[in-house]
């Protein structure tokens, strides 16, 4: 393969990793809001958004892994 190949492609994954901590930020905000709007629900709202932020960070997690492969693996 190609080494321009490879490091575009190695850069689409670390992209990817930002886009899934905007869309963290994201949740975070609506979150907060939710909690200003009714503090009743504060817990559930709470577990809800930190069980969400966990699911999301595991995709930055695999492009992350996937970018190492494609430097280290596939780049050598």
């Amino acid at each position: 393969m190609e080494k321009g190949i490879i490091a575009i492609a190695a850069a689409l994954c670390g992209m990817a990793g930002c886009v899934t901590g905007i869309f963290e930020g994201k949740v975070a905000i609506h979150a907060v809001d939710a909690i200003g709007k009714n503090p009743d629900a504060s817990s559930k709202i709470q577990s809800m958004a930190i069980i969400g932020a966990a699911i999301s960070e595991t995709c930055a997690i695999y492009c992350l892994l996937i970018a190492f492969l494609l430097i280290f693996v596939l780049g050598a």
